[in-house]
């Protein structure tokens, strides 16, 4: 069995890219270790298909895009974008073998999502979506994508994980008044999640710049996981005068950071993030200065990820030990093998 089959969830919609990635001209990607090409087709839909030519195993990439069809680069034997070969140069027959594998994929809120899995399990009201996308209310805004030399549960982790944020991020994200605040972590859902308030402390730097505070806040954490890789960050500040209850956090200034991973290979994941706000909406320019300050603090995240996937591949002498805090990724780790391991006699056969 190939080491991909071991590490990843095949049965689930992945980010392949923001709507704006796919033009029409071929994108190499590589998601789970397959190696894809993508493109977007005159009617505008989005193809992906297996990067591999069936007769000399040429990345189809490599190769042209005429029309809406994929003609490769070593003999020009050519593919449309459901996967059929149309034209063998020279050659009249067209073998049945003569095909590429295609993937499921759907555009929602200017993101393409792709089903890795068996294409007749592929349900797209299982993408993800927050009510918020539909609300003149918020606004929302893409930010990069950010690639890290790490596994991707790894990073799936630290996006369940509040108690970090004071120490990884004491400039932007968080500061000193959190660090010994608890932690309480909720896994009786399909979702997990992990929050806590911080009362009548100093604001971050964020809520600082952008929400205005100089004055002691309420702020809260709520991370949410949705298995089996794309997390959502709520947080937010208010006055303390405003005695917010959790209910009531659409009256402070919220955001949510949403992080959608995509795994690369063992040790490459690829975090494209966005959020959706509450605050300065149709404002742009807050948007860039927002993405400057998330910048900031994400590649704060990358530094440590980096240095841990690094650790983790040099001779172990002992076990990693566990703390209270560690609850959420300890289960996280026993729902993704359960996923796994649910699905391995197909992906066995299909590998």
């Amino acid at each position: 069995m190939s080491s991909a089959n071991n590490q990843y969830v095949h049965d689930a919609w992945y980010v392949a890219g923001w709507s704006s990635e796919f033009t029409h001209s071929l994108l190499p990607l590589m998601i789970l270790e397959q190696a894809l090409v993508g493109y977007r087709c005159a009617d505008g839909t989005v193809a992906i298909l297996e990067d591999r030519c069936p007769h000399r195993q040429l990345p189809l990439s490599k190769g042209q895009l005429h029309n809406d069809n994929i003609q490769c680069g070593y003999h020009g034997m050519t593919f449309n974008g459901q996967g059929q070969c149309v034209r063998i140069p020279g050659q009249d027959n067209i073998p049945s073998s003569a095909y590429v594998r295609t993937y499921p994929v759907h555009e929602k809120n200017n993101i393409v999502f792709i089903w890795m899995g068996e294409p007749d399990k592929a349900d797209t009201n299982a993408i993800f979506h927050l009510p918020q996308f539909d609300s003149d209310q918020w606004h929302a805004h893409q930010g990069d994508a950010l690639h890290l030399k790490a596994h991707y549960m790894n990073v799936a982790e630290n996006l369940v994980d509040p108690a970090h944020v004071s120490f990884v991020h004491p400039t932007t994200l968080g500061n000193a008044a959190s660090e010994d605040i608890e932690v309480h972590v909720d896994v009786d859902s399909d979702v997990l999640l992990a929050w806590r308030w911080i009362r009548d402390a100093p604001p971050v730097g964020f809520f600082q710049k952008f929400g205005g505070f100089d004055a002691n806040v309420d702020r809260w954490h709520y991370y949410y996981l949705h298995l089996p890789c794309t997390a959502v960050i709520d947080f937010g500040s208010a006055d303390v005068s405003a005695q917010l209850q959790e209910s009531e956090r659409d009256k402070g200034v919220r955001i949510f950071a949403l992080h959608f991973l995509t795994p690369v290979n063992e040790h490459y994941t690829i975090d494209r993030w966005m959020h959706l706000r509450n605050a300065a909406v149709g404002d742009e320019q807050a948007s860039e200065q927002m993405d400057a300050m998330f910048r900031i603090a994400f590649n704060e995240d990358k530094e440590i990820l980096e240095a841990i996937d690094e650790a983790e591949r040099a001779v172990q002498t002992r076990k990693p030990i566990r703390l209270a805090i560690d609850k959420g990724p300890i289960v996280y780790r026993r729902r993704i093998q359960s996923l796994i391991d649910g699905e391995r006699p197909e992906v066995e056969l299909h590998a």
